[in-house]
């Protein structure tokens, strides 16, 4: 079955689950018309069918974009950095920062790191937070873990930043720190080789990004002094003045 085939069942199937007609559309609109359809589908179980068809669908789009391999950065210090799509890194973990819910975001082709996620690895991410979760809310700093499933890496860290209202205050450098602590202890107690840290609460959450920076970076080089641990961490970003902020914190000592 071609991936054109596959993707106009799955639709199907989305659509049939919605009472909705499948609309007619073009080739170039399908892709995201499926996004959008999982985006919002609530954390009930999936059909075999539907999942076989899912995981035969979604590896072929990352390797359309491209698997990036962890092992292949220059590391100092056991820290790298990296600008581009979360979802394409073979780290063991990657970090999702997400909302309290833990379900990912419901928003149709937004373009938060929780959607990009979830829309990459599957709805089985979903369906294994709403287990873990069981309809209540997380609070910011502590990791849950599920499978990572149709991404590159093995795991995905759900960790709930702090949301920042006007000034920054110590409550909120607290919860950052955790998070950080509380991701980098977790992969030590997997015995995890690499982790890829997103930019923690400085999107929708609107943590400053130049001090989210520092702390990020003090937190890990801390850590990873204390620790003698091996761990390859990545700093991932997306946007280039992200890029030049971590650069600044994280190399400026070698110019």
């Amino acid at each position: 079955m071609t991936q054109n085939k596959i993707l106009d069942r799955l639709i199907q199937i989305l659509c049939e689950e919605r009472g909705e007609a499948v609309p007619s559309l073009s080739y170039e609109q399908k892709p995201d018309f499926f996004r959008a359809l999982c985006n919002v589908r609530p954390p009930m179980p999936a059909t075999k069918e539907f999942l076989r068809l899912q995981d035969e669908y979604l590896p072929e789009r990352t390797k359309e974009r491209g698997i990036v391999d962890v092992n292949g950065f220059v590391y100092r210090d056991g820290i790298a950095l990296w600008r581009g799509d979360i979802t394409r890194l073979n780290a063991d973990a990657v970090v999702n920062a997400c909302n309290s819910a833990l379900l990912g975001c419901f928003h149709p082709l937004h373009n938060c790191i929780d959607n990009v996620i979830h829309s990459a690895a599957g709805v089985q991410v979903r369906l294994d937070c709403n287990a873990i979760m069981r309809g209540g809310e997380e609070p910011n700093g502590r990791v849950k873990v599920t499978k990572a499933y149709n991404l590159p890496s093995r795991y995905i860290f759900h960790i709930v930043g702090p949301i920042v209202y006007g000034g920054v205050t110590e409550q909120n450098r607290r919860d950052l720190k955790s998070c950080y602590l509380s991701c980098l202890n977790m992969a030590a107690e997997m015995k995890l080789s690499s982790l890829a840290f997103c930019c923690i609460s400085t999107g929708e959450y609107r943590y400053p990004k130049d001090e989210a920076c520092r702390l990020a970076v003090q937190m890990v080089k801390q850590w990873k002094a204390e620790t003698g641990n091996p761990l390859k961490v990545i700093f991932n970003v997306f946007l280039k003045e992200d890029e030049a902020l971590y650069d600044r914190e994280l190399f400026r000592q070698d110019r």
